[in-house]
């Protein structure tokens, strides 16, 4: 009977932060939600407002009161308010004295103020102690739940225990907290979620200008010349057919990207003879961005299906078809299978076909939520291993797309090579320069050079003599 009163008691005190009062000044969509969620997580809610008499807000179970009987309630208090209402909180210096201040503001754009908004809060408020978080959970998030949105709030301070307090109601939520260090960080943190793709911004600017560039190419080519040599009007060609050879085209060069900078990375591993040199700054934004290019290439490759499988319904395709099987009968002649045409198509699509899975097998693997559940050595086996290999088929599939055209001077319309041969050129050179790097002579030192052994310099290799000799 001791024995389990002592174990009630054990489980009472290792609860007091399930059940604590927690002030939350603001009743937006914000305020509403972390308190309303918070609540499902035991806690009790108390909203400082200013007409403590409207309740309609207010979320059912939570008490409301005026600003300063509800800091009286607890001694952490949420600020669910923007900046620019700060003011009123320099009337209740006294109540917040050596309270727990939880900034969770966002601004409208970066660089808005010359400080922070929570370096602002501790210098309006020196008593208290200021901890900046949850500004990067959307109220959306809250009322989702955890598994819908992202499950990590950074979370700073000059305090360490207001910190841990602050932190004990993030993982009660079932977030996860990121301890980013003192106040310093809070321009990091308040900038976070005022960014717009960063790492998608050189990715999306590349493939853009990629696309523009060989869709302007592809109309030259196609229909400016046809239209001034011949004649011709294939306007109608910028709907779908130039479409559907700028997206494969664009989805093979990022691919293909995306694995050039390892190629560069490990031939200056081996001229330096280390890896404990930083690569260059414009190496190590493209290999930051790889994921983000590979994902966009992925999109192209869809385009590219869905663009095909749409060909055999298509006017143009109709009556080109048509019109060839009635030239063979006013001619009462027919074309002979030719088995070597009939293994090149084949090989084409299968080519294309195997291509693709492996490069939305690439795309699955490269989730957070995949990723997470394989080991390090299963995603490099598919994210190197398995991507080189999507490399290599989707480049014979363009290969064998091409044939023997490009030996047909006919296929060079003012000197303008395909479109298709272009494409060739990067994907050809990483997976010539990838070739060399796998030989046995190449492949040792630069593994030896990843685990850390280093080439000395002679100088320090052989030792001297005071006369300059060597020993």
């Amino acid at each position: 009977m001791e024995q389990h009163s002592n174990t009630a008691m054990a489980l009472t005190s290792d609860m007091p932060n399930k059940k604590q009062t927690v002030c939350i000044f603001g009743t937006g969509d914000f305020g509403r939600s972390l308190g309303h969620k918070m609540m499902q997580c035991g806690y009790t809610i108390v909203y400082g407002t200013r007409n403590p008499k409207d309740t309609k807000l207010i979320p059912q179970g939570a008490s409301g009161m005026s600003h300063r009987e509800a800091a009286e309630t607890s001694d952490i208090i949420i600020l669910a308010i923007h900046r620019i209402y700060y003011d009123f909180l320099d009337k209740l210096k006294e109540t917040l004295c050596g309270k727990v201040l939880v900034d969770v503001s966002n601004n409208l754009k970066i660089n808005q103020y010359p400080e922070t908004n929570a370096e602002y809060l501790a210098q309006l408020l020196p008593e208290s102690k200021v901890v900046k978080a949850f500004n990067t959970v959307s109220a959306w998030a809250l009322q989702s739940g955890a598994l819908d949105a992202s499950r990590q709030v950074f979370v700073c301070g000059n305090d360490g225990r207001s910190k841990e307090k602050v932190m004990d109601i993030v993982r009660s939520l079932g977030l996860t907290p990121l301890d980013k260090g003192s106040l310093l960080a809070a321009k990091e943190i308040e900038d976070y979620p005022l960014q717009l793709f960063p790492m998608w911004k050189y990715p999306i600017y590349l493939s853009l200008g990629l696309t523009v560039f060989l869709f302007i190419y592809c109309i030259i080519r196609d229909v400016v010349y046809n239209h001034v040599t011949k004649s011709k009007d294939f306007s109608f060609f910028l709907v779908i057919s130039i479409p559907n050879r700028v997206c494969p085209i664009v989805a093979l060069v990022l691919l293909a990207l995306v694995y050039l900078p390892g190629i560069f990375a490990a031939v200056l591993q081996l001229y330096r003879g280390t890896k404990y040199k930083r690569f260059p700054n414009w190496l190590d934004k493209w290999m930051l961005c790889r994921k983000q290019l590979g994902l966009i290439a992925l999109a192209f490759a869809f385009l590219h299906v869905l663009y095909t499988l749409v060909i055999p319904i298509r006017y143009y395709v109709r009556w080109k078809s048509n019109s060839y099987i009635t030239k063979q009968v006013l001619d009462n002649k027919t074309d002979s299978f030719v088995t070597e045409y009939a293994w090149l198509s084949d090989s084409y699509v299968a080519l294309g076909i195997l291509g693709f899975f492996l490069f939305v097998l690439l795309g699955i693997t490269s989730l957070p939520s995949v990723a997470n559940s394989v080991n390090w050595r299963e995603f490099r086996f598919v994210q190197s291993y398995l991507g080189y290999l999507t490399l290599v088929l989707c480049t014979a599939h363009t290969l064998i797309y091409g044939g023997k055209r490009f030996l047909n001077i006919g296929s060079y319309p003012w000197g303008l090579p395909a479109a298709y041969i272009l494409s060739l050129i990067i994907p050809c050179i990483v997976l010539v320069m990838k070739f060399f790097l796998i030989f046995p002579c190449i492949d040792r030192p630069l593994t030896a050079i990843r685990q850390g052994w280093e080439r000395k310099p002679k100088h320090l290799c052989e030792p001297h003599n005071l006369s300059g000799s060597s020993v």
